[in-house]
């Protein structure tokens, strides 16, 4: 494998879908995408498996003053995952981290609004549900979507992205099924390091590939 393994999204996409042929046709298989960068990875998945794509929004929550580092995430589906332990060093007031989360929390309902309209979650029940990221770096937003699929009655899980460090596949592998990833690099730096192209994913991005006909092949509330 060259060093930066993909060239863009919708390459990993494609690679990421090969490694999931085996799904292809299946009737109860629905494909899940993070917003942003995952949905135009799950998007290809999705056409080569002939299955339905949607969103499942997650908010990384961001410490007051370091908003890029994580002390947990929300997800759609009212999932809240906290990192406690981190919690209790940085010794957080309760209302402080309401605040965070009240605001991820309005972020999560505008993405929601934006992404599928009036158009209802999808029911997951007995779903073989396939969560698709461009990639995984700690986890926290991954591990808020997994625990919202459980939660929300998935009958099979499977953890699908391009490239994620093997340390952190290891701490989401007793909340999965299955874990399918494509290249595990070492050392591993970040997401973006390993695609030659990695812009950001715009919210019309999403919105084009959700309403895009060729991935809408079945109703996926059925």
């Amino acid at each position: 494998m060259s060093e930066v393994p993909f060239t863009n999204r919708r390459a990993a996409g494609q690679a990421l879908a090969d490694r999931l042929k085996a799904r292809a046709g299946q009737d109860n298989v629905l494909v899940l995408a993070l917003p942003r960068g995952g949905v135009p990875v799950a998007a290809e998945v999705a056409r080569a498996l002939d299955a339905p794509l949607d969103v499942m929004v997650v908010r990384k929550l961001g410490m007051p003053g370091h908003e890029e580092f994580a002390m947990g995430a929300i997800a759609s589906g009212g999932v809240t995952v906290l990192d406690e332990s981190l919690l209790q060093r940085l010794r957080l007031d309760e209302d402080s981290l309401q605040a965070v989360i009240d605001k991820e929390n309005r972020e999560l309902a505008r993405r929601e609004l934006a992404y599928r309209g009036e158009r209802p979650y999808p029911d997951l029940q007995g779903k073989e549900v396939i969560l698709v990221d461009d990639g995984i770096a700690t986890g926290a937003s991954m591990r808020a979507a997994i625990q919202a699929v459980n939660q929300l009655g998935a009958k099979h899980c499977t953890l699908a992205v391009p490239v994620a460090p093997s340390e952190t596949l290891e701490g989401l592998a007793n909340d999965v099924d299955e874990i399918v990833c494509v290249a595990t690099p070492e050392p591993f730096r970040a997401v973006g390091q390993w695609y030659v192209e990695f812009g950001q994913t715009s919210d019309d991005e999403v919105s084009s590939c959700l309403s895009d006909p060729t991935l809408r092949t079945r109703d996926t509330d059925a």
